[in-house]
């Protein structure tokens, strides 16, 4: 996966993260993944929810397990667009606009996107400025900011700005920064893992049982994609493919180190699963950590929760400002890789 220590790594998740794909407006992912997987040649389809789904032929066919990365990022929507061009957004998924700052976004109309500044209004102001309040005293929400245009509301409806628009950050600011051997970016949530996911697609050989690589819709806002295919698709286990937050509550062992996650906001993991888990770890070489989780769900937990999978486990790698500008080491993102392709050839 190197053409120097994790460059080829870094290279395709900077792909992945300069592909604008907000929840429910996911169009330019999905044609980077599927052009990718017809580049691969390998099984795979785009269903009526939005999923892209990979499978790989297991020997034992009355058996499968799926392995998903959400293809979606969180952003923002569109709530009402003025008449002297400014727009007003509120969040879609667990965006706020202080993580973003005042900058460029896009505007995904119908059309076409549009770029304007996030925006927060004027400091050296007083106390008769209402922005006033937000320097010490008030969070700021995304009911006090707005989206400069300069262009008037006529342009902006022939571009198809309307209620329910998407934005994400702007493009030039989203491409990833390289640390050493981290990588800061934002959307590494989730494209990070899309990008292990593409390398098992073209990695596992013959596993033991079907595997499903699914790369799921909008997830951000409820794993709706997740919970179609798995209403759909008889499954024996399901692993998610997630970033994993760090912080003092979460204590971190190292940066390597994937991450098994016993628990999170929306329930429990299976625990046998974790176990097959770590020990694929071992027999690979390869560290591994626990946590527990709180502000945080993933297509798995939804999906058990719910009914759907009778086993389901959270694979990590550890990530620093999880949903803002995110860093994180890019061999803990090539172990998760490294683990689940051992687990994939030992069951």
């Amino acid at each position: 996966m190197e053409t120097e220590r994790y460059g080829n790594l870094f290279e395709v998740i900077c792909e992945l993260v300069q592909c604008h794909s907000p929840s429910g407006a996911e169009w330019e992912i999905d044609d980077f993944l599927l052009a990718r997987f017809d580049d691969l040649d390998v099984e795979h389809r785009q269903d009526e929810a939005g999923n892209i789904i990979c499978r790989i032929p297991g020997r034992d066919g009355n058996r499968a397990m799926a392995i998903t990365a959400h293809k979606d990022e969180i952003g923002a929507i569109v709530k009402r667009v003025h008449d002297d061009g400014r727009v007003e957004v509120r969040k879609l998924g667990g965006a706020y606009p202080w993580v973003y700052g005042e900058g460029v976004v896009d505007l995904l109309g119908d059309h076409a996107t549009i770029s304007g500044v996030l925006s927060f209004g004027s400091r050296h102001v007083s106390h008769e400025s209402p922005q006033k309040v937000h320097e010490e005293q008030a969070p700021l929400r995304w009911e006090n900011a707005w989206i400069e245009t300069k262009q008037s509301a006529a342009a902006l409806a022939s571009a198809g700005i309307r209620p329910g628009s998407r934005m994400v950050v702007g493009k030039h600011r989203k491409q990833p920064f390289r640390l050493g051997e981290y990588v800061a970016s934002y959307t590494l949530d989730n494209k990070a893992s899309l990008a292990v996911l593409l390398a098992l697609a073209e990695e596992i050989k013959q596993p033991g049982v079907d595997i499903y690589l699914v790369a799921t819709a909008k997830e951000e806002v409820g794993a709706i994609g997740a919970m179609h295919f798995t209403s759909r698709q008889r499954l024996n286990a399901l692993i998610a493919l997630e970033i994993s937050p760090k912080s003092r509550e979460y204590p971190c062992v190292s940066d390597l180190a994937p991450v098994l996650v016993s628990q999170d906001g929306y329930g429990i993991y299976d625990e046998s699963l974790n176990t097959e888990l770590a020990t694929a770890a071992k027999s690979a070489g390869l560290p591994w950590q626990h946590t527990i989780l709180s502000q945080f769900g993933s297509d798995a937990s939804w999906v058990m929760k719910n009914g759907h999978v009778p086993r389901a486990a959270c694979l990590g790698f550890p990530c620093d400002n999880t949903h803002g500008y995110e860093i994180a080491h890019l061999g803990g993102i090539d172990n998760c890789r490294r683990l689940l392709l051992a687990y994939c050839q030992a069951i």
